[in-house]
């Protein structure tokens, strides 16, 4: 079909596709795409949300804590309380040295006592919940007793993330049950750690029972605020999210925080309250590496979603969706939002209005969503909604611009292939910046040893370039996504997949 110029170069200039990051994306409702993740959740039949990066975890966070609450106190009587939303925020950088000082069991209780203080902040003080707490002013006054006699303080005013960061640390810090003595000769110090209880109440250390109950205090807290929600007949949610960027990338002190999020999640979780953790699969495997293993693993992933990924069908469906949703494109092309939803045939009748069938020309050539979807794939073969999203936001940008240029005033699609390829060597120059520079600095130095070379190399040409701790460089840089494994002419071989080719400036073949 042929379109007047100035019409798309208009409709463009209008068209919204969202952001990729999930905190910044407006169209996040309007193009949603339930996986299964999303119907699990919604069900309550899973509490631990696995995926790589840029999968889509936070925008299904997003959903819950923004679009969802009101539907699901309405039909479900489940409150949300939501804490760790905003990006990259500096605070928690301000509590890095208190942080990297902090044992397992610590994290473990200053986890618990962030989540009374998302308990307190979002349901206990929540106006949303104002006219159903009025029943329960008993039960709500012991709650805040049992917090008043853990050291934590009442404040009135809406507290800051700071300010709760600071609170919990300074309310574990009050807390610490250990005290050290020296006996008499020379046999050095010993520490006694009162950490938790048994039923009975004896004391007992967690590094000799891994399966120790919450910490007394808490256990009295989570007890009165489960007196709350029976009272009232609701169920409490506490949904946490972007644990990858309080800590340290893949360091010790991370995966000791981590270990003590799930620990405590398992302890404080209860049949009236969910702790429901976004997490991403690459620091899920970090938890429970290291050779000391995980005692209470099978315990957290007994209520584990399936790890979000995406296939081509989603993919294209979020792409029309959000196209779509501007309301001019869908006149403009002739479009029925509402079969969107029902059909996937129509789904993909939608996408061919917007896109050619093949990024190139030729026979054998892939059709536009499978070429797109195999240069969004990192080594392990995730595509993520994220890089299909900035791939298309420059491609739309780079489409407005050549509109502009045109001056015969025709084009037969409203993105076209050389619009998609740019925004492929967009996103693949941002992949090297944003992610492997940015989020690896560790690696970095062996990974720019690549830049220039080949796309494919086998065990030789692996240890010629990176020397003799290759085997552990590569194990390292098959677990980001960076190689793919394969064989070639019966040999292994790894090949640095599409996404990272261009930015990496790259030339087809073996090394």
């Amino acid at each position: 079909m042929a379109h007047e110029n100035l019409s798309l170069s208009s409709l463009l200039s209008g068209l919204d596709l969202g952001s990729s990051v999930a905190e910044s994306d407006t169209v996040l409702e309007a193009a949603r795409v339930e996986t299964s993740a999303f119907t699990d959740l919604l069900a309550d039949r899973v509490d631990l949300i696995p995926g790589t990066k840029g999968s889509g975890k936070t925008a299904l966070f997003r959903m819950f804590v923004d679009f969802l609450p009101g539907l699901l106190l309405s039909q479900k009587k489940v409150v949300v309380a939501h804490g760790v939303q905003t990006p990259g925020d500096p605070v928690f950088h301000a509590f890095a040295d208190r942080f990297s000082r902090l044992t397992e069991e610590e994290f473990v209780s200053f986890w618990c006592i962030y989540l009374v203080s998302l308990a307190h902040e979002h349901f206990i003080k929540g106006r949303r919940y104002a006219d159903l707490l009025r029943d329960a002013a008993s039960e709500v006054e012991q709650f805040r007793r049992a917090c008043a006699l853990a050291k934590i303080p009442e404040i009135e005013a809406k507290k800051s993330l700071k300010d709760i960061l600071d609170w919990s640390l300074h309310v574990l810090e009050s807390w610490r049950p250990k005290f050290k003595f020296t006996p008499p000769g020379d046999i050095g110090d010993f520490e006694l750690d009162l950490f938790g209880t048994k039923s009975g109440g004896a004391p007992v250390s967690r590094e000799s029972d891994p399966e120790a109950t919450l910490p007394e205090y808490v256990n009295e807290i989570k007890g009165k605020l489960e007196s709350v929600l029976k009272k009232t007949d609701l169920s409490l949610w506490l949904m946490v999210d972007r644990l990858d960027e309080i800590f340290p990338r893949r360091s010790q002190v991370e995966r000791v925080a981590l270990r003590g999020i799930l620990r405590a999640s398992r302890l404080f979780s209860s049949s009236t309250i969910r702790v429901k953790i976004f997490l991403r699969d690459d620091m899920l495997e970090q938890i429970v590496s290291g050779g000391e293993g995980f005692t209470a693993l099978t315990h957290v992933t007994a209520r584990q979603a399936d790890t979000l990924r995406w296939d081509d069908d989603q993919i294209l469906a979020m792409v029309v969706k959000r196209f779509y949703a501007n309301q001019a494109i869908a006149d403009y092309l002739e479009v029925d939002r509402n079969q969107l939803e029902a059909s996937a045939s129509y789904r993909k009748r939608a996408f061919a209005k917007l896109f050619p069938p093949t990024v190139f020309r030729g026979k054998k050539q892939s059709p536009t969503i499978r070429w797109i979807c195999n240069r969004c794939a990192d080594g392990r073969g995730v595509v993520t909604p994220r890089d299909v999203l900035d791939l298309l936001i420059r491609a739309k940008q780079r489409q407005q611009n050549d509109y502009a240029a045109e001056s015969d005033g025709l084009s037969e699609h409203i993105i076209g292939a050389a619009a998609i390829q740019y925004g492929f060597e967009e996103l693949s120059r941002r992949k090297r910046e944003t992610y492997i520079e940015a989020e690896f600095p560790h690696f970095w130095k062996d990974i720019k040893k690549f830049e220039g070379g080949k796309t494919v190399y086998n065990a030789a040409a692996l240890q010629a370039l990176l020397g003799k701790e290759w085997r552990n460089i590569t194990d390292n840089l098959l677990a980001i996504g960076f190689f793919a494994p394969g064989k070639m002419s019966g040999e292994d071989v790894f090949t640095i997949p599409f996404l990272y080719r261009h930015g990496m400036n790259l030339t087809q073949g073996q090394a």
